[in-house]
């Protein structure tokens, strides 16, 4: 499941309810230490984790996130601190060089992004930021890095420096760093991003409307809007979006929230999907695991609980990504 990271508001609800630190570190089944650099957004949380801290504390996704009109000026400006703080890593330690000459490679060998993350056993997330040169790299990390290229680091690190010496990586940090500054600069969730490889947007269709029932009726003959695919989801084949035009998921999701869906992607406990009733009708559905192990649907105003059975999993298509 892909990682994210995000400056949050998750301590200042955390105080407001009351729920102590471990309580929250053991709801997520991480450890304090995690938890502390969750909450300062040092380190990544997946989709479903991200869920489950919503739905502990009570809020909505978008009551999590910093921005400077609603939230804490100290938690806006620590923020921002670290930001300024890895840019200057980045500066001292050579990381915009590396990811350029990594980037330059890997488009010689043919290979796309999500090949070499997964050979090198990252998440695709991971991965580009090392190759926008906005992540450090551990010298474990580099390993895998030379391995999924087909090479040992000595040669990697002596290709890169070659690359350097000859001037070919200065129009790819040129570039990276026009789109770090449109990253950083973006509210996120609602980054128009760009192919990695082709620098072009790629547009999806989104798709629904509510019917009385609160389930959402999706006409794939007759698109809502489209809106530009994340980044991390360019090497998916044959996505949709869709509206969030329901409340039947309560105040989880803000109502300008747009899904991205993939049909093909396996279904299990902590997810959001679509639960096909018809092939024009879907419910949204909250998926949890009984004491049995066996899976079920949630929703809410009213309450309503969806029983699935092993054949259901085929009409469900997964939510893979959200923007607000």
């Amino acid at each position: 499941m892909e990682e994210i990271i995000f400056p949050n508001q998750i301590r200042m609800h955390r105080r407001i309810r009351g729920l102590p630190m471990q309580e929250l570190a053991d709801h997520l089944g991480v450890s304090l230490s995690a938890i502390s650099k969750i909450e300062k957004g040092y380190r990544r949380l997946n989709q479903e984790q991200l869920i489950q801290v919503a739905e502990i504390l009570d809020c909505s996704l978008q009551d999590l996130y910093v921005n400077e009109q609603n939230s804490q000026q100290d938690v806006v400006q620590a923020w921002k601190r670290e930001q300024e703080r890895r840019s200057k890593i980045n500066q001292t330690a050579g990381l915009k060089t590396l990811g350029a000459g990594l980037r330059h490679i890997r488009n010689d060998k043919g290979l796309t992004l999500m090949e070499v993350s997964e050979n090198a056993d990252m998440t695709l997330s991971v991965y580009h930021r090392i190759e926008m040169g906005q992540r450090e790299v551990s010298d474990k990390e580099y390993r895998n890095i030379a391995k999924a290229l087909s090479t040992t680091v000595e040669k990697l690190k002596q290709k890169i420096q070659e690359l350097q010496d000859k001037g070919l990586l200065e129009d790819i940090i040129e570039h990276n760093d026009t789109r770090y500054k449109v990253l950083n600069n973006a509210r996120y969730g609602n980054i128009a991003s760009l192919s990695a490889d082709t620098h072009e947007d790629i547009m999806i269709p989104v798709y629904g409307s509510s019917n009385a029932e609160g389930n959402i009726v999706i006409d794939k003959n007759a698109a809502f809007k489209e809106i530009v695919c994340p980044l991390n989801l360019n090497s998916v084949r044959n996505i949709y979006a869709v509206n969030l035009c329901t409340r039947r998921l309560g105040s989880l999701l803000s109502n300008r929230s747009v899904l991205f869906v993939d049909a093909n992607s396996i279904v299990s406990s902590g997810d959001i999907a679509l639960y096909y009733i018809n092939e024009n009708e879907a419910k949204l559905l909250s998926i949890r695991e009984d004491e049995s192990g066996q899976l079920y649907g949630l929703r809410w105003n009213p309450d309503e609980r969806t029983n699935l059975s092993n054949s259901d999993l085929a009409k469900m298509h997964k939510i893979i990504a959200i923007t607000l």
